[in-house]
């Protein structure tokens, strides 16, 4: 599988509304970042959905690194 653009290398804070679903950008190439914009056509991957369980500030994986995806598990800290 190919390696994703890291878009940036900290979390985005959103502010996520109860039950609302929200498609997180995996392969770091959308202008939405760190949502989904269609950029991924024609490579690996898919964004992945997320359904916000109560509405509150959650951050969002910025590098695309994260083994707890769409959530930053803190993996930018260990990249270049």
């Amino acid at each position: 599988m190919s390696e994703p653009t890291i878009a940036q290398k900290a979390p985005y804070p959103i502010d996520v509304e109860e039950g609302k679903k929200y498609f997180w950008c995996a392969c770091g190439k959308s202008s939405k970042q760190p949502f989904c914009d269609g950029s991924h056509e024609g490579t690996d991957f898919l964004p992945m959905s997320y359904t916000a369980e109560s509405s509150r500030t959650l951050y969002f994986c910025g590098c695309k690194h994260t083994a707890g995806a769409p959530l930053c598990d803190g993996a930018h800290n260990a990249l270049e």
